[in-house]
C-alpha cells in the first residue's frame, strides 16, 4: 500500500496542485484608456486632496466628513445618494468638507460577498474586469457631480486601476497591521486613515502610521499589468480612525484624549478621525447619531485633534440578505453593514 501511494504522488505536479483557473486581467493602462479622467477630474482629485491635508494639519479648521454606504452594490442607488451627497456639500461647505466613502471592497471575517470589483454580479461569479469598470465608471460620475470619493483599498493592486480618482483612502481594522498594506500606503497619492484593531487598541495604527512614513520596496504591477518592484517615498499624511473594539465605543472624551497622548508619544501629528458606526455605534444605524453628537461637542469644547468622521449611510435606513441577487434587494438598502437613512445623514450635517 505504501509503494503504491508512493508511486501516486510521484506523478503529481509540485505547483498550483489547488487551482482551478487563471484569468489574464485587463491592465491600469488600457482601463484607463476606456474611461479617462478629464483635466476636471484631475483638477476636482488634485483639490480635494490638499484641502483634506490642510484639514489634517490644522490649516483648515472645517471637518472632514466621510459619508456614504458601507458598500457598493449596485452603481444606480450610489449615483442617486451621490447626487443627493453632492447638493448638501454644497450647503454645509462652510463647516465640513465632505467626501463620499466609496467602498468596493469588502474584507470579510470568514466567507461572504466580497464587494462590487471582486464580485459584481453578486452571484459569486468573480467577474473582476467588469468589477474594476463599474467601479472606474461609478467614480467619474460622482466626480462629474463635484463631489471627491474616498475608499478602502483591500487588495493592493486595485490602487493602479482606481487611485487617480481618491481623495482620500481608508486601511481597514483587519488590514492595519499588515505589511503589505502599510507599504502599499507608502506610495498612496492621498491622505490615509489607519483605523485601529478590531481589538480596540490604537497601537496597530500608531504602527502602520510610522511605517507608511518610510520608504519601501515591494512587489506590485506597473501601468501595464507587468509584475514589478514598487519604490516609495513614504507619506507623510496619515491619521488614526477610532471604530471601537470588542469591549464597546471609543470615541468619549477619555478615549480620545488617550489616543491624542499616544500620539504626541509616538511623535506623530494628534490627528484622529471618528468612525460613528462599527463598534463605536453597536452596528445600530440608530446609534451613529449619539457618537455624531459626541465628536460635535468634544470640538466645540477645544478638542481640535478630532479632524473628521464618518457616517455609513445610504438611501434607506438597514441592511438585507442577499439572497437571491440584485432582482430581489431592495432599492438604496446596504447589503453589509445596516447604513443609517438618508433623512437622518441630512439631518446631522444640518445640525
Amino acid at each position: 500500500m505504501r509503494t503504491d501511494n508512493k508511486k501516486r504522488a510521484e506523478n503529481l505536479p509540485v505547483e498550483n496542485l489547488r487551482v482551478v483557473g487563471v484569468t489574464r486581467l485587463i491592465s491600469p493602462a488600457q482601463i484607463k484608456a476606456q474611461l479617462p479622467a478629464r483635466e476636471s477630474h484631475v483638477g476636482l482629485v488634485r483639490d480635494a486632496r490638499a484641502t483634506a491635508r490642510a484639514i489634517l494639519s490644522g490649516e483648515d479648521d472645517r471637518m472632514l466628513v466621510v459619508a456614504g454606504p458601507c458598500s457598493i452594490h449596485e452603481p444606480e442607488s450610489a449615483l442617486d445618494y451621490a447626487r443627493r451627497l453632492a447638493a448638501l456639500a454644497r450647503e454645509v461647505s462652510d463647516r465640513y468638507f465632505v467626501v463620499m466613502r466609496v467602498y468596493f471592497e469588502k474584507p470579510r471575517t470568514t466567507v461572504g460577498w466580497k464587494g462590487l470589483i471582486n464580485d459584481p454580479h453578486l452571484d459569486d461569479s468573480c467577474d473582476v474586469a467588469n468589477g474594476i469598470a463599474l467601479a472606474r465608471k461609478l467614480l467619474l460620475d460622482i466626480l462629474d457631480l463635484g463631489l471627491p470619493a474616498g475608499t478602502e483599498f483591500l487588495d493592493p493592486i486595485i490602487p493602479q486601476y482606481t487611485a487617480d480618482l481618491i481623495s482620500w483612502a481608508a486601511i481597514g481594522a483587519r488590514t492595519t497591521e499588515s505589511q503589505t498594506h502599510r507599504e502599499m500606503s507608502s506610495g498612496l497619492s492621498m491622505p490615509v486613515g489607519f483605523k485601529n484593531g478590531t481589538d480596540g487598541s490604537i497601537q496597530t495604527a500608531l504602527d502602520a502610521m510610522k511605517s507608511a512614513r518610510a520608504p519601501h520596496s515591494f512587489l506590485g504591477i506597473d501601468q501595464d499589468g507587468a509584475t514589478s518592484i514598487v519604490t516609495t517615498a513614504g507619506n507623510p499624511d496619515s491619521h488614526i480612525v477610532l471604530r471601537g473594539g470588542r469591549d464597546g465605543g471609543n470615541y468619549h472624551p477619555h478615549h480620545v484624549a488617550a489616543a491624542c497622548e499616544a500620539l504626541s508619544k509616538s511623535g506623530l501629528h494628534p490627528a484622529l478621525m471618528i468612525d460613528c458606526s462599527h463598534s463605536n455605534s453597536g452596528k445600530d444605524p440608530r446609534r451613529q447619531p449619539d457618537v455624531w453628537n459626541s465628536i460635535l461637542s468634544q470640538r466645540a469644547g477645544g478638542r481640535r485633534e478630532i479632524i473628521g468622521a464618518m457616517l455609513e449611510s445610504h438611501i434607506h435606513e438597514g441592511s438585507q440578505p442577499l439572497g437571491g441577487g440584485l432582482a430581489d434587494l431592495q432599492y438604496g438598502v446596504s447589503i453589509t453593514d445596516a447604513c443609517m437613512s438618508w433623512e437622518s445623514t441630512e439631518r446631522l450635517l444640518r445640525s
